[in-house]
């Protein structure tokens, strides 16, 4: 990184890299870009659709109920929304009040919602009147409960009144709390902050040279990082337009992207193969779109290929990170994703990332090692979870958990991961918090959870179940997690087993067997 552009900076328990020219804080930032930009669309629902100065106006008006109904700087506020306009609204006037934004995934069941609201004691829970009976199941939500569709929220919006005074600039201060599961199986919550938040936007912005003409289509999810800061939140930041997408079709999407002459989309690896099953694909117009990103999964070489083939014109873009890393941790150059297909990309401008052995040694490049990620955007750690921040960070640098390597040239590769992850449709599944679930429910005496390879969605969730009684029903136990977990999460296929699962000498079960029996039970049919 070019010496002017940077300097070293101390900030909680590390010294990193950063940008010294950048923004104190959002609220700041959006203050000038509203000024600088009023009349550029912001965002886009359907037919509906808010300009700049109109989405700081409503947001600080929004800010202002909340302050009123006694939310303050520093409280936590849990936001359920799905891709939508009132999604960014909020994101914004939570943003504009100095409160900490709690994304609440919209597939969420009412046990993970009372798990997190039990865990960051959130003030106030703004959310879509879709999930009213979610949040009414869930204890521990908080009572100070704001419905979107409601005349009062709706009031609010349209009510010309001052704002509360924008907050202190203090880039150390959180900007969201995210949770992501371990392998523990319960959730721990990923303190994202402005410094973090900010810098994401400014690698995304010079990574891919985005500029405040851009148009994006925003189909993943926005209350994952992935959304909330690999798109919302750059998007903002740079003044550009969002097009949202509540719910992802491919057809749908294609034809937004064409009518609204998208110039970029980050979506996951399985979002694009489902695009290339269009029989008229090449029938879209969609000469304006130059950079696809993709992030979340694996991307198969062969539909980077043929997606290359299918618009030679576009970038395709690989990136890697995770909630710990605020998004983006390396990105691949535009130009560059069909001869690297093999790689995740660079390291992004502030970032360090080392392959490290399990004696904390780094490794010689171009050899596998566990990544350890550090820079700005990394967090400080899981919020009142000094055991799990202890095991995960060492000297400033997170422990990925991925097995990959760092070449010459600085070009990152991922070779397997180290946890016990699986990725299906961009989502990330831990066995543990599955398996977890599946105890829970009367006659089983043991569980084990795995992946399995497949071709839409990257990977089928397997569970292997060891019962304790007669008569237990593979729709049976998927009927018990579909109502306590995210769909994503609820296995695709459940095996009933009648003996014990297989262990080693020291009683650990042992999943490279279940893989490879997994493995053999065939595609699934989804």
């Amino acid at each position: 990184m070019d010496e002017a552009k940077s300097r070293s900076e101390a900030h909680w328990d590390r010294v990193v890299t950063c940008y010294p020219e950048r923004a104190a804080s959002f609220a700041e930032h959006m203050a000038a870009v509203a000024a600088k930009r009023p009349a550029v669309v912001a965002v886009i629902e359907g037919d509906d659709q808010l300009c700049y100065v109109d989405l700081y106006a409503q947001a600080g008006s929004l800010a202002a109920g909340l302050a009123e109904g006694g939310v303050n700087a520093g409280d936590r506020v849990a936001v359920m929304l799905a891709n939508g306009i009132d999604a960014v609204r909020t994101v914004m006037a939570i943003l504009r009040l100095g409160a900490v934004l709690v994304p609440i995934g919209t597939r969420s069941r009412a046990a993970e919602l009372d798990y997190l609201c039990a865990d960051c004691t959130p003030t106030a829970i703004i959310h879509g009147p879709e999930f009213a009976d979610i949040v009414a199941a869930a204890p521990a939500v908080p009572a100070a409960r704001y419905d979107v569709s409601a005349p009062v929220w709706r009031d609010a919006i349209a009510r010309i009144g001052a704002p509360p005074p924008d907050p202190p600039a203090d880039e150390n201060a959180l900007f969201a709390i995210l949770y992501t599961s371990g392998t523990t199986g319960k959730p721990k919550g990923a303190m994202l902050t402005h410094l973090g938040a900010i810098h994401s936007c400014l690698h995304w912005r010079d990574a891919l040279a985005l500029g405040s003409a851009e148009r994006t289509l925003v189909c993943v999810p926005w209350a994952h990082v992935s959304g909330l800061c690999g798109v919302v939140m750059p998007f903002l930041y740079l003044g550009g337009t969002m097009v949202m997408l509540r719910e992802f079709k491919r057809r749908t999407a294609l034809e937004l992207a064409a009518k609204e002459r998208i110039t970029h989309a980050l979506m996951v690896p399985a979002m694009y193969g489902l695009c290339l099953l269009e029989p008229d694909l090449a029938e879209f117009d969609l000469t304006s779109w130059r950079i696809a990103a993709y992030g979340g999964a694996p991307m198969p070489e062969p539909t980077i290929t043929r997606f290359a083939a299918a618009f030679p014109w576009l970038a395709m873009c690989n990136a890697y990170g995770a909630t710990e890393t605020t998004s983006p941790a390396t990105i691949m150059p535009p130009g560059e994703g069909t001869a690297r297909a093999d790689s995740i990309g660079r390291v992004v401008t502030c970032g360090d990332i080392r392959a490290m052995d399990d004696q904390g040694r780094e490794v010689l490049p171009g050899n596998d090692g566990e990544l350890w990620i550090a820079g700005p955007m990394v967090v400080p750690g899981y919020w009142r979870n000094p055991e799990a921040t202890a095991a995960s960070f060492v000297g400033g640098y997170w422990k990925s958990g991925d097995i990959g390597s760092v070449d010459a040239e600085g070009y990152v590769r991922i070779a397997d991961r180290k946890k016990d992850m699986i990725i299906r449709g961009g989502f990330k599944v831990y066995p543990a918090e599955v398996e977890s679930v599946l105890a829970g429910l009367d006659g089983v005496v043991e569980a084990a959870v795995v992946g399995r390879a497949d071709a839409m969605l990257g990977e089928a969730v397997v569970a292997f179940v060891s019962t304790g009684r007669d008569g237990m029903m593979p729709h049976e136990v998927r009927a018990w997690c579909a109502e306590r977990l995210s769909d994503y999460k609820v296995p695709t296929e459940v095996v009933i087993e009648t003996e014990a699962l297989p262990r080693n000498a020291n009683g650990k079960i042992q999943k490279a067997i279940l893989r490879e029996r997994a493995a053999a039970l065939g595609e699934c049919v989804l």
